[in-house]
């Protein structure tokens, strides 16, 4: 009692009708974009976290001089 490819078929064609293709490429255009501005904000935050590491450790190094 799987999906079969049909089933699969039938589907994607009403999506189609309903959204046009237009509507389609625009989304995934957009879910595209969401993604590259997640993964930029995550490499920012990573390395402001390894810049703010790297000043506490400054910090505490000349505190202990």
């Amino acid at each position: 009692m799987g999906i079969s490819f049909w089933q699969i078929a039938i589907v994607v064609v009403i999506v189609v009708l309903l959204f046009g293709r237009g509507k389609i490429s625009s989304l995934m255009g957009d879910v595209a974009k969401g993604i590259k501005s997640f993964k930029k904000g995550m490499s920012d935050e990573s390395s402001s976290n390894n810049e703010d590491n790297k000043t506490d450790s400054d910090n505490s190094d000349t505190d202990k001089k």
